[in-house]
């Protein structure tokens, strides 16, 4: 079996090369939260591992494109824009599959860097005054009533202001507030009874997308640049990865007994 981690999609970056190089929105969130990570992903094609594809998750996107593609068709607003006094509707746009399409999404040059910059985004509403507006679908399940407050939730905020700032690239005129369409799965039921209920919130965010041009610099500086050290200039403390990496190796390197008994023991139970 391939090993995943170098697996190659596309080829790494050179440093000062003169081809456009591809980096996804999902990159620009790498990056803020570890340059390290991000510099191996970039430079050598090391990616983090893998996390369980959220399939519940990604049914509800499409259902909620389907809902949304309705209203969009008869446009009108959806009644959960009326319910919120959303005065907008779901926006007709001749580009809206190739936004919303993983391999291509919205899309831009950044001139400084020679980077290609792109991001898919779930929906988009215009409201009275023309201006798009940014939709992020989001779902979960929890006994509390469901925000945008927590401190791990910063990362949604930075992806609407990616799409915001993407669509500006693309001389949209573009609404500072977007909106998180977030539902939640309800679990004070009785049973399950093979369906789920869920309640949903429409939350306002007003994005400010003034910070993506100066991080999208500092990538490009530090794809050029040497590996950075554990931990440098990370959002919200020691990456988790980084940290990890470090650990193995150090018992590797210091503890070369330990780590041959630790192996051999992980070896002879995924043999029972």
């Amino acid at each position: 079996m391939a090993n995943n981690y170098f697996r190659e999609r596309s080829k790494p970056y050179v440093p000062g090369q003169k081809e456009v190089f591809k980096l996804s929105r999902s990159k620009i969130e790498l990056f803020t939260q570890c340059p390290r990570c991000f510099w191996l992903d970039a430079r050598l094609k090391i990616t983090r591992p893998n996390t369980p594809p959220f399939n519940i998750n990604k049914t509800i996107d499409e259902l909620y494109k389907k809902e949304f593609d309705h209203y969009r068709a008869l446009g009108q607003p959806h009644p959960m824009m009326t319910d919120n006094q959303i005065k907008a509707v779901p926006m007709q746009h001749k580009d809206l599959d190739k936004w919303r399409y993983n391999f291509t999404g919205v899309t831009t040059l950044h001139k400084p860097t020679n980077l290609h910059i792109f991001g898919a985004i779930d929906d988009v509403w215009v409201d009275e005054d023309g201006q798009a507006i940014v939709v992020d679908y989001k779902a979960t399940s929890k006994a509390k009533e469901i925000t945008i407050d927590s401190d791990w939730q910063m990362s949604y905020k930075r992806q609407m202001e990616v799409y915001q700032w993407l669509l500006r690239q693309n001389d949209l005129l573009v609404s500072d507030v977007g909106y998180f369409v977030y539902t939640n799965a309800r679990i004070d039921l009785d049973g399950f009874n093979d369906k789920l209920e869920f309640i949903t919130k429409v939350i306002p965010y007003t994005g400010d997308d003034s910070w993506v041009d100066a991080t999208i610099i500092k990538m490009k500086e530090c794809m050029d640049g040497e590996m950075p050290a554990v931990g440098a200039a990370a959002m919200g403390g020691p990456c988790d990865y980084c940290s990890y990496a470090e650990s193995r190796t150090r018992l590797t390197l210091n503890h070369p007994e330990t780590y041959k008994a630790l192996h051999a023991r992980a070896s002879k139970n995924s043999k029972k």
